[in-house]
């Protein structure tokens, strides 16, 4: 599924990352626990209510890319700067956590574990 399929899918928002929407995605993981984001490796795509700049810097640690922000949340200008630093996608959505999980499954992302 591409990038702008998803961000179709989820009525998203393009917060930084327009030039990668024709990117495939495959995988997301969805979490609040930053501890649990530090775990992972390879996957391309975090769902999370969690929105500040630290969010952005532990996704950069644990070399994930592409972030979806549910709950209507709104992307700060910081967060925005240090992902465009690292050449990260952020999406927002209106839809909660549990919701955009579930479109995502319907539409074929597979889920990490």
């Amino acid at each position: 599924m591409t990038l702008r399929e998803i961000v179709k899918l989820l009525d998203a928002k393009v917060c930084i990352g327009e030039n990668r929407l024709d990117e495939e995605v495959e995988h997301a993981f969805a979490s609040d626990l930053m501890s649990d984001v530090l775990t992972l490796k390879d996957t391309p795509m975090l769902i999370t209510g969690l929105c500040n700049v630290q969010t952005i810097r532990t996704c950069d640690m644990a070399t994930l890319d592409i972030i979806i922000v549910v709950r209507n949340k709104k992307v700060t200008e910081d967060m925005i700067e240090e992902a465009e630093d690292n050449d990260m996608v952020i999406l927002s959505c209106p839809y909660s956590m549990f919701k955009a999980c579930g479109l995502l499954y319907d539409a074929g992302i597979k889920p990490l574990y």
